[in-house]
């Protein structure tokens, strides 16, 4: 069963508003280097990790029920809705623009595999209560969550058919200073929900202020949720960004360099397992394809553990660096408490302006990693990683 929980903090980022648990992609693979052992070439799901949070976490075994697949036609509806004591000003098309770059977003970044439509209802629908009455400024809990959107969409019901959308956006007006920030709604199958034109209510996004700070990719970061990816930002400062800094949304929202780490393309289906290679104990020699662009191999995993393993992706597209991000992953660590760390291959330098210490990170040609207590050491050549498993 699923008890609710309080969050505390919006943070430095959006959150789950969340239930504590208690419970075919692209088809081009680059040709494999030449030193590549064939062993390279067994199953990539071998390199999968179960997850083991029972909530949003980098397991490859998602829930279906719990979290919506990533891929295909996604059909969202978005609602604006103003209150009692923050009625709107003006029109919504401001607020609609504002989220539409990110249909475009998500297509690249899943290399079209995510189709979201995004459908805005040009109204605003007045919610029963006003903004300070739902505990945003508390972090707001799962009942209260459920509640503000059970009230926006009763509101709206009239004129939306809900049976015809997967995803409820909902927008508050901008002068409804209370609706301080953005979580994402999951539905808990032990509850009772929201149920609107004889469906449920499954997952939607309740955005606050903070969306005029973070920008349209707020939605993406919100939408991840839903997919069911963890946030990779810390929740207990001081430094929020300390595990992952900007290399992916679910991270620094506003980082140099977003696009979702190439284990999450993975997990979410927008990679399949042929551009994945699962190193054995021979080791091997891998070449490796830009995350920023289709086709190609585009992650190389070293398994370290039942729950743990290494990954490494090429980057090509952050004005910070680039060049080999390796990243550890562990799927047993829950959302906001670090489930990957970004290794950084420049721990002593100070990053450029607008860039995060770990921004500069990327390990470039001639430099190696090693973690001596996993038997695992990484030299970069140019486009092409050497992967060695050491022995004791």
């Amino acid at each position: 069963m699923l008890r609710p929980l309080v969050l505390a903090t919006a943070l430095a980022a959006s959150v789950l508003a969340l239930p504590t648990a208690a419970h075919a992609a692209e088809p081009h693979v680059t040709k494999a280097h030449a030193t590549e052992p064939h062993a390279a070439k067994a199953r990539a799901a071998d390199c999968a990790l179960p997850g083991r949070t029972g909530w949003t976490d980098e397991g490859h075994d998602t829930d279906h029920r719990q979290f919506r697949a990533a891929t295909g036609r996604i059909r969202s509806v978005m609602l604006f809705v103003d209150f009692p004591d923050a009625a709107a000003e003006g029109g919504t098309a401001q607020y609609a623009d504002h989220f539409a770059p990110a249909q475009q977003w998500l297509a690249a970044a899943s290399y079209g595999k995510a189709r979201l439509s995004i459908t805005p209802v040009r109204k605003w629908f007045r919610m029963p209560q006003d903004s300070t009455t739902y505990g945003f400024e508390r972090g707001i809990s799962y009942e209260q969550h459920r509640l503000y959107v059970r009230q926006a969409v009763a509101a709206a019901d009239a004129d939306v058919d809900f049976s015809l959308y997967d995803i409820v956006y909902i927008v508050p007006s901008r002068n409804a200073a209370a609706v301080t920030f953005s979580p994402t709604y999951l539905w808990d199958p032990a509850q009772s929900g929201v149920v609107a034109d004889g469906a449920e209510v499954k997952w939607g996004v309740t955005f606050g202020q903070d969306m005029w700070r973070w920008g349209h990719k707020v939605l993406a970061h919100e939408t991840g949720h839903i997919f069911g990816l963890p946030d990779l930002y810390s929740f207990a400062g001081p430094d929020y960004h300390r595990f992952v800094g900007g290399w992916d949304v679910m991270g620094l929202i506003s980082g140099p360099s977003p696009q979702p780490f190439a284990w999450h393309a993975w997990k979410l289906g927008w990679i399949s397992d042929g551009q994945v290679a699962c190193v054995p104990a021979s080791g091997g020699s891998y070449r490796l394809s830009p995350v920023e662009r289709p086709g190609g191999r585009k992650l190389v995993v070293v398994k370290t553990g039942e729950t743990s393993a290494y990954a490494i992706e090429s980057r090509k597209g952050s004005v910070c660096s680039g060049g080999m991000v390796i990243y550890k992953i562990d799927s047993a660590v829950a959302t906001g408490e670090g489930p990957i760390h970004v290794m950084d291959a420049k721990p002593d330098a100070i990053p450029s302006a607008g860039c995060h210490a770990l921004d500069d990170g990327a390990y470039g040609s001639g430099e190696v990693f090693t973690d001596g207590s996993a038997k695992v050491r990484v030299e970069v050549r140019g486009d092409v990683v050497r992967v060695e498993r050491l022995r004791a």
